[in-house]
């Protein structure tokens, strides 16, 4: 009996630290010539090493082999598909548990409860909390607290509601989705409501509360109730999870400023230390608002505190440096950067090709693939954006192709918006037509406007009337539309044309809204609009604008008054 016990104990052991199929199917010929196949312990294990190995119909195939498998084969094959992704097979199972009348546990409901409300189905959701109910298990803290999660992403807030009332031990996990279940819903008053009920709150509560407030845009309350998160309540102080959701909040919300004030409080008031997914955050705010300085601040900063090779970190800062068009930083970055996945390449390939470096995108497309980590739609992207730029239509029809029949690509809306770019910029217009026509897709705004921008380069006034038209279907009271064959009409002095389209600008009943800029000063970043007084410095800004102005004229520099986009 001791040695039997022993091999158990072996093989539970090699099943939980099986990496791959063949060691799966070596373990197991030792599981079943030793007579542990169907094992109480070793088979549950076989079937979640299956499942993560991603083998569910592996799993279900050694599950069926097993006259009468118990609450932990049941279970393991259950949470193997919820894994998986398997929700509707999670659903099947545990009704065919029902029909054969076998009694599940605990552990059952909660993943079958969250497989109905991923899949959404209130109905077999219902069902299944009636039998959790005849099992016994009404006031169970894991079942309500799954119960309550899949009623609140249902919208049945009161039927969730209800379940946390039945609740005779409500933890904090309870309480937390409750709460989270009403901001779900919108209603903050009944989520504080609660929370100043709660009797116990940690981190994760308070950071539901903020996230909640921030949602609905409502910053201050967010701000005041962050503000207040470490002095309340006895709990740890405020930790890089509590400040990494509150920025990532704002970042949500287009509110990047706010992400960089929030950054620049976390380092001066509080001993936590940024993670990588703060400082990627940071480093994409930086993007955003064209912050520079910032960022290569933020690059020093976070080697210092070792995330030199961190591939995360690497990613964000090949694309802040990209987008901030410092390409040579970036392409450096990429080369120190030892561990690279398909981000870290597909980042540098596009920063490359959006800065007309098409030569070095492709040479490093070519190192890709020598590599052998195969390219996905975005890797395309930057190669045909690539192409266009260089003007090498045969290999961009090439590279085209080749995504589609060599790595089995469905091509998007973007690859023929680069396709048609690169047909037209090549003066090919009427096979880019001819292109756009075959797509089994319906071509959009991009693709029609890329097709006008080509009509300009080479005034064909013909197609350009046809693209605008189509533009117009998509966007009537876009003048942008209209400014782009106007152009073409003043190009040939086609002066009445020009005057048609500016009343027809007009009859769109459009109004320009003033653009938003930033630019970085004296540590920080300040935001300003067309004739912008708000600034505390608006007298020696102005000043300093018409002294640029006047050095301009002087230099010979006359405004070109003919683009229709400046005018009204």
């Amino acid at each position: 009996m001791r040695g039997a016990g022993l091999l158990e104990e072996k093989f539970i052991s090699l099943l939980q630290s099986c990496k791959t199929i063949k060691e799966l199917h070596q373990i197991q010929a030792q599981v079943t010539l030793h007579g542990f196949s169907q094992n109480d312990y070793v088979a549950p294990k076989l079937v979640t090493a299956c499942a993560e190995l991603k083998r569910m119909a592996y799993a279900h195939q050694v599950f069926d082999q097993i006259p009468e498998p118990n609450f932990a084969l049941w279970n393991a094959l259950l949470r193997g598909y919820a894994r998986n992704d398997g929700h509707r097979e999670v659903v099947a199972l545990f009704f065919r548990m029902k029909n054969m009348d076998i009694m599940p546990n605990c552990y059952t409901f909660p993943v079958v409860i969250k497989c109905c409300g991923r899949l959404g189905r209130l109905v077999e959701g219902k069902e299944v909390h009636r039998v959790a109910i005849k099992c016994g298990f009404r006031a169970n803290p894991f079942v309500g607290t799954t119960l309550i999660e899949m009623y609140a992403a249902g919208g049945v807030i009161g039927a969730a509601y209800k379940v946390f009332g039945e609740m005779f031990e409500r933890n904090v996990i309870a309480w937390t989705s409750m709460i989270n279940g009403y901001i779900l819903c919108g209603d903050m008053v009944s989520a504080q409501r609660l929370f100043d009920l709660a009797p116990e709150r940690d981190i994760v509560l308070w950071n539901t509360m903020v996230s909640g407030y921030i949602e609905l845009g409502d910053m201050r309350t967010a701000r005041k109730l962050f503000d207040k998160m470490p002095r309340r309540d006895k709990m740890p102080e405020r930790n890089v999870f509590s400040w990494n959701g509150l920025m990532g909040d704002y970042a949500r919300k287009g509110r990047f400023t706010a992400v960089l004030g929030s950054f620049k409080q976390m380092l001066t008031e509080s001993k936590v230390l940024p993670n990588d997914a703060t400082l990627t955050t940071v480093l994409s705010a930086c993007v955003r608002l064209g912050a520079l300085d910032l960022g290569k601040w933020v690059h020093v900063y976070a080697e210092n505190i070792g995330y030199k090779r961190n591939v995360y970190v690497g990613n964000a800062l090949i694309d802040m440096y990209a987008k901030c068009g410092v390409v040579d930083n970036a392409v450096d970055v990429f080369k120190n950067t030892e561990m690279k996945d398909l981000i870290t390449w597909n980042t540098i390939i596009c920063g490359l090709a959006t800065h007309g470096r098409g030569g070095d995108a492709l040479k490093l497309f070519s190192q890709m693939k020598s590599c052998k980590l195969k390219p996905d739609g975005i890797t395309f992207i930057g190669i045909l954006c690539s192409c266009t730029h260089l003007g090498l239509v045969e290999d961009g029809l090439s590279d085209f192709q080749s995504m589609v029949s060599d790595y089995s690509i469905v091509p998007q809306i973007e690859h023929y918006g680069c396709m048609v770019d690169l047909l037209g910029r090549a003066g090919l217009l009427e096979q880019a037509v001819e292109f756009v026509r075959q797509m089994p897709i319906d071509a959009d705004v991009v693709i029609w406007t890329a097709l006008l921008g080509a009509c300009r380069i080479y005034k064909n006034i013909e197609l350009a009337e046809l693209a605008l038209e189509r533009l117009i279907e998509f966007e009537p009271k876009n003048p942008a539309n209209y400014v782009m064959l106007s152009n073409i009409y003043g190009d040939l002095g086609r002066w009445k044309d020009v005057a048609r389209l500016k009343v027809a600008v007009r009859d769109t009943g459009y109004k320009k809204f003033p653009g938003v800029t930033s630019i970085e000063a004296n540590h920080g970043v300040v935001e300003f609009c067309s004739l912008d007084k708000r600034h505390q410095e608006t007298e020696d800004i102005y000043e300093t604008l018409e002294g640029l102005t006047k050095l301009l004229r002087s230099s010979g520099y006359v405004p070109d008054i003919l683009e229709l986009g400046q005018g009204d």
